[in-house]
This record gives structure tokens, sequence and C-alpha cells, in this order.
């Protein structure tokens, strides 16, 4: 079994995730893809991340009826800060018939060097990267590389959170049944319920 494992905050998972996701295993050997919600990227303030089991259950509401997409909270059970190879070496253990591949955008490709053990993540996991304008990949660090030129939506979570704090309409930018879950529990509507 070929998994793609896609890590972010998805704080809140949007339908540039979605579009991503799906064009991904459209077009790789890949047989589902993961995403894996990060309690806390060591690379972001955890000021202004909605709780983690909150935002897997925005994934999960995200991907319902979807036989090849899965919310995954490995991390939660990790160290924080969450470090990618940590989650994978945990992953290899759990799932050893499970072959494992990378999924990143372009420009965090760029920064993979500053990765915890960045060496072994590259030797030992393929990686799949979507292209981001004004990121291109010019050095492959030694890793398996493919690259795909997904179709990408200029939308991102701060966006929508910015929108939930001024109670403009965040439809279409995320699946309805997200819009609904962040819309009944008023989350990113204040610093304070952010942390809830």
């Amino acid at each position: 079994m070929n998994i793609g494992l896609f890590f972010g905050s998805f704080n809140p998972i949007h339908n540039g995730h979605l579009i991503i996701a799906k064009y991904v295993l459209q077009n790789s050997q890949l047989n589902k893809l993961w995403f894996v919600v990060s309690p806390q990227n060591p690379f972001k303030s955890p000021q202004s991340l909605l709780n983690e089991n909150h935002r897997l259950h925005l994934v999960n509401s995200a991907i319902e009826g979807e036989t090849d997409l899965k919310a995954c909270n490995i991390e939660f059970k990790l160290p924080k800060p969450s470090y990618t190879i940590n989650s994978l070496t945990y992953l290899a253990e759990q799932y050893p018939d499970y072959k494992f591949t990378l999924i990143v955008g372009s420009d965090s490709f760029q920064n993979i060097n500053k990765w915890k053990n960045y060496e072994t993540l590259v030797s030992q996991y393929p990686i799949i990267i979507y292209k981001r304008p004004g990121f291109e990949v010019t050095q492959d660090f030694g890793a398996n590389l493919t690259i795909l030129e997904a179709p990408l939506l200029e939308i991102s979570s701060t966006y929508i959170r910015s929108l939930v704090k001024k109670s403009l309409s965040i439809r279409y930018l995320v699946p309805d049944a997200v819009k609904e879950e962040i819309e009944r529990n008023n989350y990113y509507r204040s610093a304070l319920e952010n942390k809830a």
C-alpha cells in the first residue's frame, strides 16, 4: 500500500488543500492520501491555532465519504513541536507493510535542509512536490523527487480566519461541512475562542 502523507496545521482545511490532495492521488502511484494534522508546527506560532481535535474534526468533515483520503492524528501522540522525521519513523514502525511518501509544496521543500534530520528523511522517503508560483525546485538535496504542476487556489487558512473574524462569508473557500462546523462552533471568532 502506497500512502501519501500531507502534513499541515489545516487551520482550517480548505478547498485548496483538497484540490492538491486529489490531483496528487490521480497523478501518482499512491493508493491513499492521509492528512496528517500537526498539533504544533515548529515553524509556526501556536497562538493562532485552533485546538488540534477541532482541526482534526474539520478535516474529517471535509473528506467524509472519500475512500482514498484519511485524517491522521498520529502527531497528537508524539512530543511537541511536531517534527516530520519523528512522525515518519513512528508510522513506519506502526505500518511496516506500507510505503510512505511525503507531499510538500515547492516553497516548503526549499527549506527542507532546515528540517530536523533532513538527510535521513530525503534518503529514506520519496517526496512528491506540488509547485507553488515563485518557488522553483533548483536543487534536490539528494531526494527521490516527483514534481507535479497541481492546480492551485490562491487562498490560505490565514485569509479564511480573517474573513471569519470579520463575519464575512467563507462559502466556496471551504467545503460546506467545514463552513457549517466553523459557524456552529464559533471557531476563529476571537483569540480566546481559538484556544477552546
